[in-house]
């Protein structure tokens, strides 16, 4: 028989699952059944009120609007730290983890201090009219520098892995710079990309300590949905605040299945299991 280091599969997939459901399955069963102790009235009302809309509202557009800009940027970050040497690229390469080691509470008062109108950035701004602090473009700051390095870490592993040869061979056939990129590069990058996309947006949808110093969480224009979660459970409406994290719960769930989906679809199309 061949040793292993591992245990067999029966105390192995026991352990895993035991840890699963006790870090996992446990909170998230937890919230769901909160959730469901409320008669389907109730739970339309808590959900479907004006303020609860309004949160949802600027969480999901905000949450786009950083995902959308980290696409581009970090796209393009990854591509600058896999294809060029210069000084300080170890630096920016190991800065990019910054937002996951730095506590949330402290990168939301970085940055309204950056970007107040009093401050480093938001002095400059105001004196062009844009204001960033307290308004929808604060909370996509915000989320944008905390999401970013999801798209980058993804990215940057499956540039780093491409085969010169390809880009080779497409030069040798006349191909522009632009054409290989669209042609050949991106589709081998699009997985990867609809992994980090999705995770990134999941993180947006509910980050909460970076957003709520620079977000102003003003009812109906700065409020987010987590903010407003736990204002509910503030005033010890933990049914409320349940129904209102299972909406959430349940945007993540479909936009992760849609993200899946599509990213099944882009390996069969690049010829990858």
């Amino acid at each position: 028989m061949r040793r292993r280091v591992l245990p067999g599969l029966t105390l192995s997939l026991g352990i895993t699952l035991f840890y699963v459901g006790l870090i996992v399955a446990l909170p998230l069963g937890a919230l769901i059944f909160k959730a469901a102790s409320l008669g389907p009235d109730d739970y339309w009302r808590i959900v479907s009120s004006g303020r609860a809309v309004a949160s949802y509202r600027v969480t999901i557009l905000c949450a786009a609007g950083a995902t959308a800009f980290n696409l581009v940027f970090g796209l393009a970050l990854a591509w600058v730290l896999v294809r060029y040497s210069f000084p300080g690229r170890r630096i920016i390469d190991a800065i990019i983890d910054l937002p996951f080691a730095l506590p949330t509470a402290v990168a939301g008062i970085a940055l309204t201090t950056l970007f107040a109108q009093n401050g480093w950035f938001g002095s400059w701004l105001a004196e062009a009219g844009i204001r960033v602090a307290y308004t929808p473009l604060g909370i996509m700051i915000a989320m944008a520098f905390t999401s970013l390095p999801f798209i980058v870490r993804t990215v940057q592993p499956v540039l780093e892995d491409l085969d010169p040869a390809l880009e080779e061979a497409a030069q040798s056939l006349g191909g522009s710079d632009l054409a290989i990129f669209r042609k050949v590069i991106l589709p081998l990058l699009v997985p990867a990309l609809l992994a980090g996309v999705s995770l990134a947006f999941a993180r947006s949808l509910g980050e909460f300590g970076a957003i709520i110093f620079i977000a102003g969480n003003q009812p109906f224009e700065t409020e987010i949905t987590a903010l407003l979660a736990f204002i509910r459970l503030e005033e010890y409406d933990y049914q409320a605040a349940a129904a209102i994290a299972s909406v959430m719960l349940i945007a993540a769930f479909v936009m992760l299945a849609i993200t899946n989906l599509l990213q099944a679809r882009a390996l069969r199309y690049t010829g990858r299991s």
